[in-house]
Formats: structure tokens, C-alpha cells, sequence
């Protein structure tokens, strides 16, 4: 398929999941998931990192001390709620969290790290190390970021697998025609708490329909926002039958009162409203707009988006700013800047 005209390859990232845990569950239901904070909610930089894998990143999967699996990511970061069949695992995790779609491939003969850190220390990073210099892998790892260096150095012990992997890997990340699986799961989600809403006897029946249409910007929630918004802040389009009131704090995030407020709302075109859900767009407090590093720029540009350079959106109100705070925290697919 021929490229648009402009278009750079992404290079592949690498990373370290450490599935001691989870290992079994994350591997056959073919993806990766972590909380978003930690129990006491304090950010950690390894459930950070879910926002940083792009499609076609490979994944070095280490349980038991071994490297067991090469991953191949399907899919950018998105929320989920915590998989049933973890069970009692993370009994303190919180309940919605990120995931990513990825493509396992068991390795033929499993290697255990330790065996090779003559190779291996000289690699590691001097940050968020998966493994310590005797070789032990680190506890409080969940994923990380791994070096090239280290990277090809593993894939070279791990032989023709991990070989493989990267081809396929490279293939995915220029692959036009992704499937959008994380779509899919989302509207799943949704759908559950929606009837979750419709049964709830003790919402009063209107109020129950006005949530129900809130969901997809329709009803009281898109009246109360057009009282305080009249175009798409991006594209600058105001005619009313082009523009979807998109949440804030998601829909699927927020409780009734949250999700009928008109603070929490912005009109929006379809195309932004899309990328604003999804975490590839945010706003600051003072109106600049976000643009996430994992997202595609051509088709950013094809969408009306304005990359390359500093853009303003105008000024939120108080209770705006309140719900694009949760937006910057909890979608945004930008990890916090680590210094």
C-alpha cells in the first residue's frame, strides 16, 4: 500500500513486563494491564509507561525468572476496567486501569537473564532498570522502557523468535490498516453501565433516559454545554449539527451528576471529539492544546489538527479546568515528564 506523501516510519520501541502475577492471564488473553496509580494514588512510573506503547512495540516478557514470550503491541494504551479473571491477584489495584492489546509468541527455549549479565549489565539503563546487576529481576517493575543496545542483545539470545518478532513488529507499526479493538472494548464497557443505569429503579425515569443520552452527547448534557461552548475549539466549526458535546471526565468515568454537568463537556467535531476521547488530544488549563507523542501525525494533520507548533484554544472556565485536569491524568495518552 503506498504511503502518504510526507510520512515517516515510526521506530519501535522495547520494553520489559515483568508478569510474575499475571503472566498466564495477560499472555493467553493476548494483552498487557496495570492500574493507573498506585494503592496509596500516587503516580508510578511502570503503570506510566502503558501510555507510551505504540502499535507494533516488542515486548520482552519475563516470569519466573525467565524470558518466556516476545510481545508485539496491537494497540495504543487504553482504559479498561481490571480483568475478572486476575480473581484475588491485586486485590488493592484499583478497578479501572490501563490495557493494550498485544500479540504473544512463546519463545522455544526460554532464557533466564541471570545466566547472561556479563552481556546484559553493561546495557542496562541507568533508570527504571528491570534488573538489578547481579540479575534479579527488579519487584517493583511492572513495565519499562528497555534500551536498543539491551534490546538487540536480548533478541540475539533469545535467537530466531525474537527475530521474528521484530519483522512483524516493524510490518505492524507502518500497517495502515489497523483493527481498532480498543474501540470495540470501550463501547463494551459502556454498554455495561448503561444498563446498569436502565435497571437502577432507584434513578427516576427521565433522569435515567438524560444519562443514557449523555453518553453520546445528546439530550440535557449537550444543552448545558452549548450554554457554555458555541464551536469546536480545534477546527473552529459552530454550526451545531457538525458538533458531538464530548465529556471531559468520560462518560464512563464520571458519576450522574458529573455526567450531566456542562462543565465537564466541550463541542467538538467528530474527528476531534474521537481523538479527545481516546487520549491523543488534551488541553492545559490555559487553552494549549496537547498532542500526545504516540499519535500519528498524518492523519492528526488529515483531521484538522494543527502539529508542529504551538497551538491556543481559548480560555476554560474554573469548572472546565476541573475536568480537563482528570482528562490530562487519567486518558491523556502522554506520560508524566520523569526527570
Amino acid at each position: 500500500m503506498t504511503k502518504p506523501s510526507g510520512e515517516r516510519h515510526r521506530r519501535l520501541r522495547y520494553w520489559w513486563v515483568n508478569q510474575n502475577q499475571t503472566y498466564r492471564h495477560e499472555v493467553a488473553g493476548g494483552y498487557l494491564w496495570s492500574p493507573k496509580r498506585k494503592a496509596n494514588g500516587h503516580i508510578n512510573p511502570f503503570y506510566e509507561f502503558m501510555r507510551e506503547v505504540a502499535p507494533g512495540d516488542l515486548i520482552f516478557s519475563f516470569a519466573d525468572t525467565y524470558i518466556r514470550a516476545i510481545g508485539i503491541a496491537k494497540s495504543h494504551c487504553y482504559e479498561c476496567p481490571k480483568p475478572l479473571e486476575f480473581g484475588s491477584v491485586g486485590m488493592n489495584w484499583e478497578q479501572v486501569g490501563w490495557k493494550v492489546d498485544v500479540e504473544y509468541r512463546s519463545v522455544t527455549d526460554p532464557i533466564r537473564p541471570v545466566d547472561h549479565m556479563a552481556t546484559l549489565r553493561p546495557l542496562l539503563p541507568d533508570r527504571y532498570s528491570p534488573l538489578s546487576p547481579d540479575g534479579r529481576g527488579s519487584q517493583s517493575v511492572y513495565l519499562t522502557a528497555v534500551p536498543p543496545s539491551m534490546a538487540h542483545a536480548l533478541a540475539e539470545l533469545v535467537g530466531r523468535d525474537a527475530q521474528l518478532a521484530i519483522e512483524v513488529g516493524t510490518r505492524f507499526a507502518q500497517d495502515t490498516g489497523l483493527s481498532d479493538r480498543p474501540a470495540q472494548s470501550i463501547a463494551e464497557w459502556e454498554e455495561h453501565l448503561r444498563s446498569t443505569i436502565e435497571r437502577d429503579v432507584a434513578i427516576p425515569e427521565t433522569t435515567r433516559e438524560q444519562l443514557v443520552l449523555a453518553r453520546r452527547g445528546q439530550g440535557r448534557f449537550r444543552q448545558e454545554v452549548a450554554r457554555i461552548e458555541t464551536h469546536c475549539r480545534v477546527t473552529g466549526v459552530n454550526r451545531p449539527e457538525h458538533l458531538i458535546a464530548s465529556h471531559c471526565k468520560p462518560w464512563r468515568d464520571s458519576d450522574n451528576a458529573e455526567r450531566l454537568d456542562g462543565e465537564n463537556g466541550l463541542l467538538l467535531t467528530p474527528s476531534i471529539d474521537h481523538l479527545f476521547d481516546r487520549g491523543f488530544i488534551s488541553f492545559e488549563n490555559g487553552g494549549e492544546l496537547l498532542v500526545s507523542r504516540v499519535a500519528h501525525e498524518v492523519s492528526l494533520r488529515k483531521m484538522g489538527v494543527p502539529v508542529g507548533g504551538r497551538f491556543n484554544a481559548g480560555a476554560f472556565s474554573k469548572g472546565q479546568r476541573r475536568y480537563l485536569e482528570f482528562h490530562r491524568e487519567s486518558v491523556f495518552l502522554q506520560a508524566v515528564r520523569r526527570g
